[in-house]
């Protein structure tokens, strides 16, 4: 796994192999990231990420936030609650040099409470496949504060979400086993 755009392309991430089903990391590959950074980047809906607080649940690695850092966002929260993910993440912050630029969370996903800072302007989420882990997670953000006026939401899963209201879907596409649905909380 490499960062695959921005300043810090080419910089290789922290090895997972093939995933570890146990502690569910399955992490997003190249060619998925760099198909969902191109959707943002050059979507009929306007770029999101530069100076964009970023928040990424079920982070794993931490690949999607820090892509989203190299491409120009200007700060990161990782949320993973695995023990594994957290040292993974760890060590990518650090081979990254990004640990000014990112916060990391040992917390669940789907159980966020209250947002006790700004709003995030880009979420991405890449749950467990087929668990309803996301729509918990999404419905937690929304809940709880976390997720900006006209926030884009980034899903990856294995079939079409149930994106809550108020999000709109703006896009959806289908890479592999994997389904990138692209969606937009209202503006204010």
């Amino acid at each position: 796994m490499r960062i695959v755009g921005g300043t810090l392309r080419g910089l290789k991430l922290a090895e997972v192999g093939t995933g570890d089903a146990a502690a569910h990391l399955r992490p997003t590959s190249d060619r998925v990231r760099e198909a969902i950074f191109n959707l943002l980047v050059n979507g009929t809906h306007g770029n999101p990420i530069p100076g964009a607080r970023v928040l990424d649940l079920f982070a794993g690695t931490g690949a999607l936030g820090l892509e989203a850092l190299s491409r120009g966002a200007a700060h990161a929260v990782l949320v993973d609650d695995g023990a594994k993910a957290q040292a993974l993440i760890r060590s990518n912050i650090a081979k990254a040099r990004l640990g000014d630029a990112t916060t990391l969370l040992r917390q669940d996903a789907a159980r966020l409470g209250a947002n006790r800072d700004l709003p995030f302007d880009l979420i991405f989420l890449d749950p467990p496949y087929a668990k309803g882990l996301g729509e918990r997670a999404v419905a937690s953000a929304l809940a709880g504060g976390w997720i900006a006026p006209g926030a884009v939401v980034v899903w990856e899963e294995s079939r079409p979400p149930l994106v809550p209201v108020p999000l709109a879907v703006i896009d959806q596409r289908r890479y592999g086993d994997t389904l990138v649905t692209l969606a937009r909380a209202p503006e204010a």
